[in-house]
């Protein structure tokens, strides 16, 4: 008899026995069935055990998306491992942040890969982690043979099956250690446990309507909570296929439609733009597209005019939704009924949002606030700061730092991050987005980000970063540019909104789900 505080846990697990022989994971033309995830991911948990990695201990994964990743994702789980996914495009300094602050034991990653450039620097480094390396299989040699590493990937997995689940784990163990993306600072490890994530994930895959008939398109990389938790786990819970691909190729995503039975796609703004792109240079795209049964968006604003655009071109109106590491998805806009361009829609099933003002009270429908979230997706804490932890929480409510408003029938519009997305500039609330979409369709910006910049008069004033169109044209002065958008910007906007100045960037610094990294850009 399972414990009722395993159940959530276990139910990641039921479609590993039964769609045994069902294809789960198809990555590079190789099939990984059900099955085998399940006995390969017991063989990777007993060789863990194997090296001394128990329950509770740290292991990093610091690779690209791949179906060894899934597989260490699972033995991990089975044994009570705490997961720490890690971008691979980090460089040693953010890796090493990372590694020390959790404590990892040992790291998966790729031997001759820039991964192992970062690890070796680390080591070099006075301060060094000095932790196990684990290799994955690659182009590379398997395993790097230098005394540091334990053991490959492969070794792992000849090991001999671990027969049934572990008994240590419960719902309530910590099962992820997710660090946030560092738009603002430095990252921070988010707790989550395995009930959390997975009570969570099927509230909002239900509400989406996932069924093992679904074929997921996933590139959406496997160190953040929308391809992880969304993705993979959400495709495991449903007994879905995934299509996994290392990276995003817009001309593959058509492709998966077209003749791969693709019929979900997960993905955020800056993908949408390029699909947008490939639909306007190949049009019997549409028709690839237009097969598909779901497309969703986050981790980003998605504007308005890209919902459309798609719609136009597709027929399919991009289900959009907000959540964040800390508390997973908490808001989304309906599978079936309305949904809302430049809207997050509303709460998912299990959660509560609010929109206060800075006294802590409702603010009225349609009136920028911060939103406060309950969820059943909640983090348990962050990990090792527990001043940050207990800042985070007002009477039982996780403060998001976002801004938002609401609509009078419920509907929840995020205008940005506390911190970063707004100006206070001679005594008005400025919102950079509402600028930014705006300048968006001026005819020579392929891109943009306000801030905020300093100002002895008015406190601050409103910069415009822009990348210019590439058409060959040659580009104006900083003057002529700024005179040109501060024109076009008055148009729609209130006099103060205007830019007072623009700078031009060849592209703009963005994490790798295509925040931007306005910190960079105040030189934070």
């Amino acid at each position: 008899m399972i414990k009722e505080d395993r159940s959530r846990r276990v139910r990641l697990f039921a479609h590993l026995t039964a769609s045994s022989k069902k294809e789960a994971v198809r990555f590079r033309g190789r099939a990984t069935s059900f099955g085998e995830l399940d006995e390969l991911s017991r063989r990777y948990a007993r060789g863990l055990t194997s090296l001394g990695i128990e329950r509770g201990d740290r292991v990093a994964v610091l690779a690209e998306n791949s179906p060894e990743v899934v597989i260490a994702l699972l033995g991990n789980y089975r044994i009570g491992v705490v997961h720490v996914p890690i971008n691979p495009r980090y460089r040693a300094q953010e890796v090493g942040h990372i590694l020390r602050d959790s404590g990892a034991k040992a790291v998966l990653y790729r031997p001759g890969s820039e991964c192992s450039d970062v690890l070796d620097a680390l080591e070099a480094d006075a301060g060094g982690v000095g932790l196990m390396r684990i290799g994955l299989p690659g182009s590379e040699p398997a395993l790097d043979t230098r005394p540091r590493d334990a053991a490959s990937f492969e070794r792992l997995l000849r090991s001999s099956p671990l027969d049934a689940m572990p008994r240590g784990p419960t719902d309530a163990d910590t099962a992820l250690l997710i660090y946030t993306s560092g738009t603002t600072g430095t990252s921070k490890g988010v707790e989550l446990s395995a009930g959390a994530i997975v009570e969570n994930i099927e509230a909002v895959t239900r509400l989406w309507r996932f069924g093992p008939r679904d074929v997921l398109a996933l590139a959406l990389p496997l160190f953040h909570v929308h391809g992880l938790f969304l993705g993979i786990h959400g495709a495991l819970l449903h007994g879905m296929t995934t299509l996994l691909f290392e990276r995003f190729e817009p001309v593959r995503i058509v492709e998966a439609f077209a003749s791969e039975g693709a019929s979900v796609f997960m993905g955020v703004p800056t993908m949408y733009v390029k699909l947008l792109d490939v639909l306007a240079a190949r049009p019997e795209a549409a028709a690839a597209l237009a097969r598909g049964r779901l497309f969703t968006s986050g981790s980003a604003p998605l504007p308005a005019d890209d919902f459309l655009a798609f719609e136009q071109k597709t027929g399919h109106r991009i289900l959009e939704r907000y959540g964040m590491s800390e508390t997973l998805f908490t808001l989304s806009n309906p599978y079936e009924g309305e949904r809302r361009p430049g809207t997050v829609g509303l709460p998912v099933p299990g959660c509560a949002v609010r929109v206060v003002d800075d006294a802590g009270l409702e603010a009225p429908d349609g009136e920028l606030g911060e939103l406060v979230v309950k969820s059943n997706g909640l983090m348990t804490r962050y990990w090792g700061r527990p001043a940050d932890t207990a800042a985070s929480f007002r009477d039982g409510w996780f403060a998001t730092g976002d801004m938002g408003h609401r609509s009078s029938d419920g509907y929840v519009t995020i205008a940005g991050r506390k911190s970063v997305d707004f100006i206070k500039s001679g005594g008005f609330k400025i919102s950079t987005r509402e600028i930014e979409d705006v300048l968006r369709r001026h005819p020579r910006v392929a891109d943009v980000a306000v801030f905020g910049g300093p100002d002895r008069v008015f406190g601050e004033r409103v910069v415009a970063a822009v990348v210019l169109v590439a058409d060959g044209v040659p580009s104006p002065d900083a003057a002529t540019l700024l005179a040109e958008l501060s024109s076009f910007a008055g148009r729609s906007l209130a006099d103060y909104k205007r830019p007072r100045a623009v700078v031009v960037m060849d592209e703009l610094p963005r994490n790798a789900l295509g925040k931007v990294q306005k910190h960079l850009l105040r030189g934070g």
